[in-house]
């Protein structure tokens, strides 16, 4: 059964199937408020199909003609819709703006993790002269550049599950030390601060601890996603953690930023995708001798993160803010248009 109900306003000529619903609206009704009106009425409508005991999720075309709806004057319909559409037009530049940046922020992570792009300060030699490269296990580098094994940069264990991991004696709602599951890890950016789950200190003893500020990657499911912890916490076999970091943490989580996608297709398929440690360490990655530097680049990619974190954050509010002027407008609870 169909979980939404979608709607467009035809612009130009169209043909259509049986499976589509065509309302063709009277002069008095302006034509984008009756489509607004249709996509805020979603969960009423999918009702009417579920009540029809309709087991196929077809809304009859009956059920639509008896659907009652708010009709305020054409005026008020159409300041309504403007309203409404000024809000749409806000949310379709916030995500191309999104989009941009991300874009943005991933051509700058190739080029400055890779050394292709060097920052000023970090580009000439004592003497004045530029830097140069120098050939090694992932082609051409920064002359003071190393590559070096993944297993070289940090200790990088695999978590540990209590079997069986369905027993509630494994879990305490109240304890401070969180479970890490993959669905926490999808839904996170760069830091985490929560999981659904909490261990008991019989769990905690049969898993693996890892204090929170450290660097954490999925290696099942949603493959190769780093974050680091903000929380104590615990980790199954889904995950590794890259203890004892020997260069800078925010580096490393945008090393294997860049490296996730490639990561997702060297997994090995069985019941699920999965990554073995030993090609995790076994990875060579480029990473400037200089901590300055590798602090410079992480500090680059953060303030590009945190600006479109930012914007996400203005986006999902004023998703917000357009579904409760849907909610007020909609319902004639709040007028554009006095009264006649």
């Amino acid at each position: 059964m169909h979980s939404e109900i979608r709607a467009g306003l035809v612009v130009k000529p169209v043909c259509f199937n049986q499976d589509v619903k065509a309302l063709i609206p009277k002069k008095e009704i302006y034509p984008k408020y009756l489509t607004l009106y249709i996509l805020a009425m979603n969960d009423e409508l999918l009702k009417l199909v579920s009540s029809a005991g309709n087991s196929a999720g077809v809304l009859d075309t009956e059920l639509v003609k008896n659907f009652k709806f708010f009709q305020p004057s054409r005026k008020e319909q159409t300041a309504i819709a403007n309203a409404l559409s000024d809000v749409d037009a806000l949310i379709s530049e916030l995500e191309k703006l999104i989009a941009k940046k991300q874009a943005i922020k991933t051509a700058t992570m190739q080029q400055l993790l890779t050394g292709r792009t060097r920052m000023p300060q970090f580009a000439l030699r004592e003497d004045g002269t530029p830097k140069g490269y120098k050939q090694s296990e992932l082609g051409e580098i920064p002359e003071d550049w190393d590559a070096i094994k993944m297993g070289d940069l940090a200790r990088i264990q695999r978590g540990a599950s209590p079997r069986p991991i369905d027993s509630p004696i494994w879990f305490d709602r109240n304890s401070t030390v969180g479970w890490l599951r993959i669905s926490d890890v999808s839904k996170t950016n760069k830091y985490l601060t929560e999981t659904t789950q909490s261990l008991s200190e019989l769990g905690i003893a049969n898993s693996r601890f890892v204090p929170k500020l450290n660097l954490v990657m999925s290696i099942c499911a949603t493959v190769g996603k780093p974050i680091i912890t903000k929380k104590d916490l615990c980790i199954h076999d889904g995950f590794v953690v890259f203890n004892g970091l020997s260069v800078n943490q925010d580096f490393m989580y945008y090393i294997l930023k860049e490296l996730e996608d490639e990561w997702s297709k060297q997994g090995q398929t069985g019941s699920q995708m999965n990554l073995n440690t030993d090609l995790i360490n076994g990875t060579y990655v480029a990473v400037p001798k200089d901590d300055t530097e590798q602090t410079a680049i992480a500090t680059i990619l953060s303030d590009m993160d945190e600006e479109i974190q930012a914007l996400q954050q203005r986006l999902a509010k004023t998703r917000q803010i357009k579904q409760g002027m849907m909610q007020e407008l909609l319902t004639g609870k709040t007028r554009l248009v006095k009264p006649e």
